[in-house]
């Protein structure tokens, strides 16, 4: 271990740029020091860039704390969720995203009161250690806004130290026309303090008020909150809306260069900390904007690849591939220590803004109108001119897929799990929604009950019933669990897989059938991943793919050894095929 003063030296030399980018104002010795007392305590052994931190093996769940109850007894959602895990994914997934734990005010727990402890509803710091025991466990530090019911936001309006000076204050006569929004709501909210009436920033809604990070206070505030996270268990660090992070009147607020010096000053951070976590960034945004997020292999390990969600869904909706080919083929491989992290539901909704530009205008509509069709909701932002935009689709996944733009038919589960196969087959890490994972059709009484569109796709379980659901085996639930996981189980085992193998888009002349090949570092695997996107029988040469006739040639899904290569494979609605040369069963 290397001794304090050069962990300081070496504190120094990465963060005094990126400090006196932030701070042009204040001498960054003073701030250094400030930073190093935090992290001094918990310095790792070595500060070596660890470029390996995950492999084909890694597979996460997202959920909430209590996506899974127990209506009987005392039990408290996180064991249940645990207990839940280990009986049904144990063998599945290695990792989970425990949605915000925190006590909370609105949003599902996205209106932070207080950072450093877990919702007594939910359960203990112990509960979310024994997770994080059993699986890598990703945590969100919501560090864009906090709770108008935080202890920060209530010295604010008292005038007291240290929240008075936390929070953004604007004059209502202010131009903020430039300002890029995800919601309708008013950029600026009126709040009675002790000064009298003071309008306050607030990116997402009256109660999630906006912080300060111009004020060094309240990043040394989040840096101490990042490090006790780590030392919680979290091997995963979500930064939640972290694009609207700084703001300058006169620009758009989102992607300002500040963010993206704050996001690689706590980088450095865990570096020093533990360079076996992951930082990733959540930008719901076109898909450019959203890879810049990468930095120059400095700013996220992770980036959420926010079009695939929008676009794989387009695609299965009118069964055809060509609008998902060429954004694939638009997408670099991931830089060198980083990842993509695929997912296709969320508890948020489809976002549509990182399809700008990727759908043609009459497909787009048709998107629209055909989830309407089957139960979503629309949510809108503001945009600059003051008019409103489609911002995202609320909708279960499961249900989303009932049907094509043609309607509903019999195709539904063999379509989702053809979509959640499309998702782990992937360059990068994949992350399966919990209620996704249990086929959760749309929670329309969550709707009612809150108000708010997103809670469609945020229903809870009773433990009770999801356990009756999965014991017959006919059930959906039952059936889309079961198949996805030894999918899963398939996956983890193959190295062409690895979220940073060799992928490659094919083009077959039939537009219904989507084709990528992937190859393993050591290039001794390849896979051909090979799907039908409609609901006819579709056909695919086998000497489109280039088969080597030396090798032997085997469909992982289907188990069914290749006899000759230069047949026809016949695809089922929606199946899928994994072809390749090399068959890893452990």
């Amino acid at each position: 271990m290397l001794d304090q003063s050069t962990y300081f030296i070496t504190l120094t030399q990465r963060l005094t740029p990126l400090l006196e980018t932030l701070y042009p104002t204040t001498q960054p010795e003073s701030l250094l020091s400030r930073i190093f007392s935090i992290i001094e305590p918990h310095l790792a052994q070595h500060t070596e860039e660890n470029i390996y931190k995950w492999s084909q093996d890694n597979i996460l769940v997202i959920t909430y704390g209590d996506s899974v109850y127990n209506p009987q007894g005392e039990e408290k959602p996180l064991v249940t969720l645990k207990r839940f895990l280990d009986q049904y994914l144990k063998n599945t997934i290695t990792g989970v995203h425990i949605l915000p734990f925190f006590p909370y005010s609105s949003d599902d727990g996205f209106a932070v009161i207080d950072y450093l402890a877990v919702n007594p509803n939910l359960g203990t710091w112990a509960d979310i250690q024994a997770l994080a025991k059993d699986y890598d466990l990703m945590t969100d530090l919501v560090l864009n806004h906090v709770s108008s019911k935080s202890s920060w936001f209530e010295q604010f309006k008292q005038g007291k130290k240290p929240g008075c000076d936390y929070f953004i204050t604007v004059d209502p006569t202010e131009d903020l026309s430039e300002v890029v929004r995800p919601r309708n709501t008013p950029v600026l909210v009126p709040y009675e303090t002790k000064n009298g009436k003071t309008h306050v920033w607030a990116t997402f809604s009256p109660d999630q008020v906006d912080l300060d990070f111009s004020n060094f206070d309240v990043l040394l505030e989040f840096i101490k909150i990042l490090v006790f996270y780590v030392k919680m268990g979290a091997r995963y660090i979500r930064l939640d809306a972290v694009g609207f992070l700084w703001k300058e009147i006169g620009t758009s607020c989102i992607h300002l260069p500040q963010t993206h010096s704050v996001i690689r000053l706590l980088r450095e951070v865990l570096q020093m900390v533990d360079p076996g976590v992951s930082l990733i960034t959540e930008t719901n945004v076109p898909n450019r904007e959203n890879l810049s997020y990468f930095g120059n292999r400095n700013e996220a390990h992770l980036i959420y690849n926010f079009s695939l969600p929008p676009l794989l869904l387009n695609a299965l909706l009118q069964g055809r591939s060509d609008h998902l080919k060429t954004w694939m083929m638009s997408m670099p491989p991931a830089p060198l220590g980083c990842a993509y992290l695929n997912f296709t539901a969320s508890h948020d909704g489809i976002g549509l803004r990182p399809a700008e530009g990727l759908l043609n205008e009459e497909e787009y509509q048709s998107l629209l109108e055909t989830v309407q069709g089957f139960g979503g909701k629309i949510s809108y932002r503001q945009k600059p001119d003051g008019s409103a935009s489609p911002y995202e689709l609320n909708i279960s996944l499961f249900d989303a897929l009932q049907g094509t733009v043609k309607g509903v038919d019999q195709w539904q589960i063999e379509r989702f799990i053809c979509c959640q196969t499309i998702m782990m087959s992937l360059e990068g890490i994949p992350a399966f929604y919990l209620p996704s994972l249990l086929a959760t059709g749309n929670y329309e009484a969550g709707v009612e009950a809150t108000g708010q569109n997103r809670a469609i796709n945020r229903y809870r379980w009773s433990v009770v019933e999801l356990e009756r659901q999965l014991q017959d085996e006919q059930s959906p639930h039952a059936r889309v669990l079961a198949e996805i996981s030894r999918l899963i189980r398939i996956r983890r085992r193959q190295p062409a897989f690895h979220p940073n193998a060799t992928q490659y888009t094919l083009h077959p002349l039939n537009k219904a059938l989507f084709v990528f090949w992937r190859q393993s570092a050591a290039r001794d695997q390849s896979i051909f991943s090979i799907h039908n996107l409609s609901d006819r029988p579709q056909k695919l040469r086998l000497t489109d793919l280039n088969l080597v006739a030396t090798d032997s040639w085997v469909d992982l899904i289907g188990d069914t050894v290749i006899t000759d290569i230069y047949d026809q494979l016949v695809l089922s609605p929606y199946q899928s095929a994994w072809v390749t040369n090399l068959r890893r069963t452990q």
